[in-house]
């Protein structure tokens, strides 16, 4: 069966293409106009307009960037999910991806090592320029001890745990061992524990 070709054009016509042209589906254009599907994609062969294809998903960075806000100095306020304990957090496929690595990658071009930290005042604050991750971390406030004269850290905490392994520094660069704050809070929760 054939039909007939029509004898004056679609009465949305023009309407129809300048939607198709901004680049809508026809199924999208369809629904916007309640045109008929099938006269919408005619309208389409006919002008000689390329089938509509469906824009790729938006990368990770594409997400991150519609999700954050500046704030005065070069800070970045994140605006999406949060994670208990308001950490920032983002899903992507199903999984929990963190916003502070993804601005880490960003500045870096690297996958970050352990934990990524905002190192400024901006509680949360998800500016590729404020991020660090631990070998990062460690570095500036190892820099930052050094820059106030304090003495190199001793190779062994008291109870003798390596702080090549276990070392941490505080934002202040102060020196402490992370395996002796694992087990003091440890023996915090076992007493309170007991008392409760």
């Amino acid at each position: 069966m054939t039909t007939k070709p029509r004898s004056r054009p679609h009465p949305q016509r023009d309407e129809i293409l300048r939607l198709l042209t901004e680049g809508l589906s026809a199924a999208e254009v369809a629904r916007r106009l309640r045109a008929d599907r099938a006269s919408v994609r005619a309208i389409r062969r006919a002008a000689g307009l390329p089938a509509y294809e469906k824009p790729p998903p938006p990368t990770l960075e594409e997400k991150w960037q519609a999700r954050v806000h500046p704030l005065d100095g070069g800070h970045l306020e994140w605006l999406g999910e949060r994670a208990r304990g308001a950490t920032p957090v983002m899903r992507s496929r199903g999984k929990s991806v963190s916003p502070l690595a993804i601005a880490f990658r960003m500045r870096t071009g690297r996958e970050p090592v352990g934990q990524v930290r905002a190192e400024c005042d901006v509680p949360y604050c998800v500016a590729p320029d404020c991020v660090e991750d631990e070998p990062g971390r460690l570095r500036i406030r190892e820099q930052l001890r050094y820059l106030k004269g304090t003495a190199e850290r001793p190779p062994f905490c008291v109870h003798g745990h390596d702080q090549a392994v276990h070392g941490r520094y505080e934002r202040d660069g102060t020196a402490y061992c992370h395996e002796c704050k694992v087990a003091q809070r440890a023996a915090r929760a076992t007493v309170a524990e007991q008392l409760s």
